[in-house]
């Protein structure tokens, strides 16, 4: 693979969001799903964002994601405010209750991939709207690794463009109860086995603090979520995982059994640092290091 080649590009949103759980409240910190996504991914390939944001939004937030590594040229900042979310958590933090969605600049958003950028092989679609990720991966030359999230509102409202996008992409990522949304199929296998009879070689259903399953034709995973005393918040720990799984998979090329165990215990591990703290602030201040000594406690945990 050529230097042009090399890293992964990110299409979803950048956001302001206000998160409270019963362990505390945070006022419009740094989120989005290309947001959680590239400050795991960057511990393990060069991750360019591809998004937009409002006039408003903080420098300080653009100016960590570049001191992390984190390419932000195909975030564009346009006239008016920036995507806000708000939502709270009970004690059932698998489920959180929307309290406010302001979509603001991210309404119009229309995805312009950088020029340099549309040689990279390895691409994420975040949980935005199936046309918007179409419109970015007509732009890419030859993607090779393509990845796509997404949720029950696109399921519901854009089915017939998601069933696009899953023609087109190799791994599909989504929870358990979207998987038996999409699939009409209550079993998760057998969501999974129709999923794959879409096009992706790979689905990945997510559980939350259960942990995650992938599917593929010739394989199955299963494996738990790390086991944390103290969690405080889970925004964005979906796409955390997804930036470790695919990030690790990008650089390792084949989607074979131990690549993708391999892949969902990276996946699994950033999740879990992520929900230690509000918003990515915990996973920006990790090193390789961090990760890979928790990877072995994981796998000590869950040898037999």
């Amino acid at each position: 693979m050529s230097a042009g080649q090399h890293g992964i590009v990110a299409v979803g949103s950048m956001a302001l969001d206000t998160v409270e759980t019963p362990f505390g409240k945070v006022r419009e910190m740094l989120g989005g799903s290309a947001t959680y996504f590239s400050v795991g991914a960057r511990l393990f390939a060069p991750v360019a964002v591809v998004a937009v944001v409002g006039e408003d939004f903080p420098s300080r937030h653009l100016r960590l994601l570049s001191r992390l590594g984190v390419d932000v040229r195909g975030v564009t900042v346009e006239k008016g405010r920036t995507f806000r979310w708000k939502g709270r958590y009970g004690y059932d933090l698998n489920t959180a209750r929307t309290l406010r969605t302001e979509l603001n600049v991210f309404k119009t958003f229309r995805p312009e991939v950088p020029e340099i950028l549309r040689r990279r092989r390895t691409v994420f679609l975040a949980n935005i709207d199936p046309e918007i990720q179409l419109a970015a991966l007509s732009q890419m030359r030859s993607p090779g690794l393509v990845a796509c999230d997404s949720m029950n509102f696109w399921i519901e409202t854009k089915k017939k463009p998601l069933l696009e996008v899953l023609r087109r992409v190799r791994i599909f990522l989504c929870n358990d109860a979207e998987a038996r949304q999409l699939s009409g199929e209550h079993n998760l296998i057998g969501a999974a086995r129709w999923i794959l009879d879409r096009g992706p070689r790979l689905a990945v259903i997510k559980k939350g603090e259960h942990g995650v399953l992938c599917f593929s034709r010739d394989f199955a995973l299963l494996a738990p979520a790390f086991p944390l005393e103290k969690v405080f918040d889970p925004t964005g720990a979906g796409d955390t995982f997804a930036g470790g799984f695919i990030g690790y998979l990008s650089r390792h090329g084949a989607l074979s059994r131990e690549a993708v165990r391999r892949a969902v215990v990276y996946g699994s591990v950033l999740a879990s640092y992520n929900v230690e703290s509000f918003g990515p602030a915990r996973v920006a201040r990790l090193k390789v290091a961090d990760v890979e000594r928790r990877c072995r406690l994981f796998r000590e945990m869950t040898r037999f």
